[in-house]
């Protein structure tokens, strides 16, 4: 019989223990991240021994080990769909930073900082082209059909941001299908591929794809949240970054929606035109406007969706893991 979402455990203060169950499939999986990424090219090494000591929590291999568990998965291919997954998002990460321009992240100098634009472009690809490599170690066709339309709808949503860089007329509709293509896909494969290799049945395989894409969205509506409310040493850039590269996130949206005349010709002109001269007065905007509040709303009915697919599983830790992980992607927030 299926538990009522609402009675699924998940605690949003216990991330420890998710990363506790999670620890012993990691470490195979940080052991075999390290093992691919060695390269006979000097660059390659230096690039990606920094990328690895930059940290972060790993969530998206995470996701996908938790994911195999939930589906009761017991063999050792989810340790290399992990590894595929970190180095897809790795990847992205790096082109990311040299389109935007950046210098810092999760409170570090990036690789285009340290090394120029065209080294991380081109470790970037070869992190690509290592994921791809890993795939047909595996040897099957599902998921690396599965693989190959994620990464190439990442591709597209990068394109869909860059399209809507300084366009003050985006609407939600449109931003909702940027973080869809350039995040949630990535989180749905992450736990749908954890379904395909548990051998589960195909609804509860699209419950864990459901659940991965909810998260998805609600992972990056809250980070596009923090840029507003967070600063450099909680979210490892600083305040007011995505203002200052002209993008129009949800908080923005929702600001010009209820803008006067005024308060919309000033947020209309920093999206066109980038560059925080009126950061305080823009952001003193953005929150008498209530917009804030509306992001932080939507962030949470995303959360609380991704928990609500988790119904169709059999009850695990696993499962509870995962439904703690909704609430920790919105909670790091507020």
């Amino acid at each position: 019989m299926s538990t009522p979402a609402e009675h699924l455990t998940g605690p949003s203060n216990d991330f420890a223990r998710v990363r506790d169950l999670a620890a012993a499939d990691m470490q195979r999986v940080d052991a075999l991240i390290r093992r691919r990424l060695s390269s006979d090219v000097v660059l390659i090494n230096q690039i990606a021994d920094h990328i690895i000591a930059g940290g972060g929590k790993r969530l998206r291999p995470m996701l996908h080990v938790l994911a195999a568990g939930a589906a009761g998965y017991r063999g050792d291919h989810h340790t290399k769909l992990a590894a595929i997954i970190e180095f897809i998002h790795t990847s992205t990460l790096l082109h990311d930073d040299v389109v935007d321009e950046s210098d810092l992240r999760r409170g570090r100098k990036t690789a285009n900082a340290l090394w120029g634009n065209a080294a991380s472009v081109l470790v970037g690809d070869f992190l690509y082209s290592r994921s791809f490599q890993l795939m047909v170690e595996l040897d099957d066709m599902r998921i690396m059909r599965i693989l190959a339309d994620t990464t190439n709808t990442i591709a597209e949503g990068e394109v869909l941001q860059l399209l809507n860089i300084g366009n003050a007329d985006v609407s939600e509709a449109a931003y909702l299908a940027v973080i869809e293509r350039k995040t949630a896909v990535l989180f749905a494969a992450a736990t749908e591929l954890g379904g395909i290799l548990g051998g589960l049945p195909e609804a509860q395989i699209g419950a864990l794809r459901r659940y991965g894409m909810e998260l998805g969205y609600a992972f990056q509506i809250a980070d596009d949240l923090l840029d507003y409310v967070s600063d450099a040493g909680t979210l490892g850039k600083n305040i007011g970054d995505d203002l200052a590269e002209g993008k129009p996130t949800l908080p923005l949206i929702y600001a010009l929606e209820k803008a006067d005349p005024q308060q919309a010709q000033s947020l209309r002109h920093a999206i066109e035109h980038g560059g925080l001269d009126s950061l305080d007065r823009i952001i003193a905007s953005i929150r008498d406007s209530g917009a804030l509040e509306r992001t932080r709303e939507r962030a949470l009915a995303h959360a609380q969706a991704a928990r609500d697919a988790l119904v169709a599983l059999p009850a695990s830790s696993h499962r509870d893991a995962l439904a703690t992980l909704a609430d920790y992607s919105v909670q790091r927030t507020f």
